[in-house]
């Protein structure tokens, strides 16, 4: 094995496939990039020799032995020879192909260039692309070996051990461990965690030739294979009995193919009568692929809608792109953006190219899909981190094969290898679910997908009724972004001669039939409270529920944290119970099917009871503070016990299929009421409801976090958009105890333009985005000393450049606004610089060295949690 030390990924290094399609000769080798920390941090390939069974190209994925490991690594070149310097005797075969054909130059270019721009190993970045378990680790595993190949005095592995006496206490224990189990295997790594000193016990073991060590291999994703019958005479013999003639009657009814189980369950017959009818040669059986996806209902076919003006001016603009450019497409809620995406799409796969919509939450994509699939048919699929690991792994192949699409994901569908990419569709692009905190790489979708349209020249369409700012200056303003989004310039780009994209601003400004806008209502619960309304519901409010109780209607609550209470204090000693390992409150819970009374931290999930008395001071008088949407549920249900409602959160869409399934119910008028968090505000389309009632306000607002203002706004526009879209006009009410604040009176009259002009002004003083640019440094270690040592030492090390020179202002050194998060202490240094100047930026390979192994730090570029 070899490295190059000038190692630079560039997408010229993935020769033409047309070029390998016949079987390796003898004497080939291959350079590849391994799944190996190690070999990634130094920019290292590695060569293999390819065995003349093996048909390995550029771009596939191969095990390879590596060590003591079979890992995952990608083939980047075929060579005719090995590098001079190695001793071809001993480079190591490759073991096998795991995938083939992935990555084209184009896709390579837009992984490398997420690593370069994130600061991330090449590798995390090819994990995030790729559906699970196709790039795994082998792991090292014990077994013991049959008597029959032992020459040792145990007579059977599986009877008491006679005289272990001259064996270890560490390895007699192992021993007994590998016998209690049927089939005397273990990993090493559960060894390890049962008995101390493992290693040199199983040592001893393997000397005594008692056990013996193996590789199991990277468990691979495999197709789902299942039988199918197909007919194959046109003419029914005449020495069929009647039952076997109804199952070739079914079969022929039904196109003469069917999967052999629905076959059976169709017709209740046995597998015998099927395999007598094969036997006669009547049927084929054979095994073939069945798509893993998951369960869709049947769908009513959906033809087009008849457009208003401004979404046919919008739409005539979009099919006439052509090449790469940026588009806003600004609709207030209702506008009907998604049937501008529908029409726009339908040019894109007649065309034979596929289009990606991303949105930012799973508990989107149902509703979302159902309507593309409508419109489309079996055309769409969808990929998100909710499906299991078969039906990614199958929905990704699929992508693979190349015929049009419509592929419909959440963050990491960005990465989707669809090789003829007409149309890129970031629905609610404003939101920060497009942004991944951790793991590495931090990227964020929007950028990625700025990047991926101007790759594969193709439109890329941002559609939101309120546009980030970042989004509204770029678009509106003009930003070049020569360097990709974000207007960092890398002298490294893989995007030769990038050019500034061209961008379209185009407005939908009213509802869809002219339907107006809900009128909001802001309730000021400082006077509700003077008045002698002690409920978490004020009076416009209760009036509001039970007039939709009256006329039949639906509603949506809205409140911006799940769980019963924000936490619980002590009335005698104002203790609180917080939560071991964070620095947080600790969240009541309760949960009726078991009367389970538990505090729950929202940033571990660390678990307890509810105490029955003050941990500090015994006192029984233990108060809740706060709300969340289970006390929000169980007022409701004392205030209005005939008004059905359904929770819409995390904590009751936990298991899969839950958002389709909680849904549907409510559009089929299973409830009056939809309770929820964020999840609500989020694109749902529901014509049925006409209020909306957001229980309190306040919590958005006072977040120490220089975008709190933006996404509250953003946030209550867009719950405030769920009424009022069918026939029946909406209501929203909006409970706060500072009716004055900015984003409240700009959500009362529906002004986007106003709040922004203010908003832009307030970040343009400070430097902050869109007027700046941010990168995150993230320390976090168990030793707090230790941590906010490192923390200076980086500081300091940084500001031994002038920061004039260097382009940058340094914040920081600081602690984060939670220090400790999972008994994690954690320290923040921010860097800030102008988005058009081309800062010396650091090296930060450099800073992790200064690391030592207990500090992990994380880079994050453009954050947007600076909590």
């Amino acid at each position: 094995m070899s490295s190059n030390p000038n190692f630079v990924l560039q997408g010229s290094a993935l020769e033409s496939r047309a070029s390998y399609q016949s079987g390796s000769p003898e004497n080939q080798w291959v350079e590849v990039l391994v799944d190996c920390p190690e070999a990634e941090a130094q920019k290292k390939l590695y060569t293999y020799r390819l065995p003349s069974e093996l048909q390995v190209q550029p771009g596939d994925i191969l095990s390879v032995p590596f060590g003591a490991q079979v890992l995952g690594a990608i083939a980047i070149r075929i060579k005719d020879a090995p590098p001079p310097e190695l001793n071809s005797a001993k480079i190591k075969d490759v073991e096998d192909v795991v995938s083939a054909g992935f990555f084209p130059p184009s896709y390579w270019q837009l992984l490398n260039r997420v690593a370069e721009y994130y600061y991330t190993q090449l590798i995390q970045v090819i994990r995030v692309a790729l559906p699970p378990g196709l790039l795994g680790r082998s792991q090292r595993r014990i077994r013991l070996i049959k008597g029959d190949k032992r020459d040792s005095p145990i007579p059977n592995p599986q009877s008491p051990i006679p005289n272990p006496q001259y064996l270890s206490p560490a390895a007699r224990q192992i021993l007994e461990i590998l016998q209690a189990q049927s089939a005397g295997d273990y990993s090493f790594a559960y060894l390890q965690r049962q008995v101390r000193g493992a290693y040199r016990a199983v040592r001893e073991l393997l000397r005594n030739n008692l056990v013996e060590s193996y590789l199991e291999p990277p468990r691979k994703g495999r197709p789902k294979l299942q039988k199918a019958v197909t007919l194959v005479v046109d003419v029914f013999p005449i020495d069929v009995t009647q039952r076997q003639r109804e199952i070739l009657e079914v079969l022929r009814r039904r196109g003469g193919d069917l999967w052999l189980t629905e076959l059976l369950q169709i017709c209740n017959a046995s597998s015998s009568t099927v395999k007598t009818l094969e036997q006669k040669g009547c049927v084929v059986i054979q095994e073939r692929e069945m798509l893993r996806s998951a369960a869709e209902p049947a769908l009513a076919e959906d033809q087009p809608k008849e457009l208003t003006n401004d979404q046919a001016q919008a739409l005539e603009v979009i099919t006439n792109l052509s090449g790469f450019s940026e588009v806003l497409l600004h609709g207030v809620t209702g506008s009907g953006k998604t049937e501008v995406y529908l029409q726009a799409i339908a040019p894109i796969l007649e065309s034979g190219q596929s289009a990606l919509v991303l949105v930012p939450e799973i508990g989107l994509t149902p509703q979302l899909t159902d309507r593309f699939r409508a419109r489309f048919g079996n055309k769409v699929c969808v990929y998100h981190s909710a499906l299991s690991d078969g039906e990614r792994y199958d929905t990704w192949r699929q992508m693979l094969a190349g015929a049009a699409q419509v592929v419909i994901g959440t963050r990491s569908a960005i990465f989707a290898p669809l090789p003829r990419l007409g149309l890129i569709i970031l629905d609610e692009e404003h939101d920060s679910s497009f942004k991944q905190d951790q793991p590495a790489p931090t990227y964020h979708a929007r950028t990625v997908a700025t990047w991926r349209a101007e790759l594969e020249n193709c439109p890329l369409l941002l559609g939101s009724a309120t546009p980030s700012l970042e989004t509204w200056v770029n678009i509106n303003q003009g930003f070049s972004r020569e360097s990709g989004i974000e207007g960092i310039p890398n002298p490294q780009s893989p995007i030769p001669n990038p050019q500034p994209p061209i961008t379209h601003y185009l407005s939908l400004p009213e509802r869809i039939q002219s339907r107006p806008l809900p009128p909001v209502e802001v309730v000021d619960m400082r006077s509700e409270l003077q008045q002698g309304n002690r409920s978490i519901f004020s009076r416009s409010l209760t009036e509001g529920l039970q007039q939709l109780q009256e006329r039949g209607q639906q509603g949506i609550l809205f409140i911006h944290r799940r769980g019963h209470s924000t936490f619980v204090s002590c009335r005698s000693c104002g203790y609180v119970v917080e939560c071991p390992h964070c620095d947080v409150s600790l969240a009541y819970h309760h949960t009726h099917e078991d009367a389970a009374q538990l505090l729950r931290c929202h940033y571990c999930n660390f678990v307890r009871s509810h105490p029955q008395s003050c941990p500090e001071c015994g006192s029984p008088y233990l108060k809740f503070f706060g709300s969340g949407t289970q006390r929000v549920a169980q007022e409701l249900a004392q205030a209005f016990p005939q008004l059905r409602f359904i929770r819409f959160d995390s904590d009751t869409t936990r298991t899969k299929g839950a958002h389709r399934t909680l849904l549907t119910r409510f559009a089929n008028g299973e409830a009056d009421l939809l309770v929820g968090t964020q999840m609500l505000t989020k694109g749902l389309d529901l014509a049925q409801v006409t209020l909306v009632g957001v229980v309190a306000a306040d919590g958005l607002l006072n977040l120490p976090d220089y975008r709190a203002s933006e996404r509250a706004f953003q946030t209550l526009t867009q719950v405030a958009g769920r009424a009022g879209r069918g026939n029946d006009p909406g209501r929203v009410i909006i409970q706060t105890y500072t009716p004055e604040h900015q984003v409240i009176q700009a959500v009362r009259r529906h002004e986007y333009q106003s709040f922004i002009e203010t908003e832009l002004q307030q970040r343009e003083a400070l430097n902050y985005p869109p007027y700046g640019r941010l990168i995150l440094l993230r320390l976090s270690s168990t030793d707090p000393a230790q941590v906010q040592e490192t923390a200076e030492l980086l500081a300091a090390t940084l500001t031994q450049k002038d920061e004039d020179s260097a382009g940058y202002e340094i914040l920081g050194p600081a602690p984060a606004t939670i220090l400790r998060v999972a008994n994690r202490y954690r320290w923040q240094i921010m860097l800030k610089f102008a988005p058009d100047s081309l800062p010396h930026l650091p090296d930060f390979t450099e800073l992790r060295f200064l690391c030592p192994s207990s500090v992990s730090l994380t880079i994050d570029v453009d954050p947007l949690n600076l909590m």
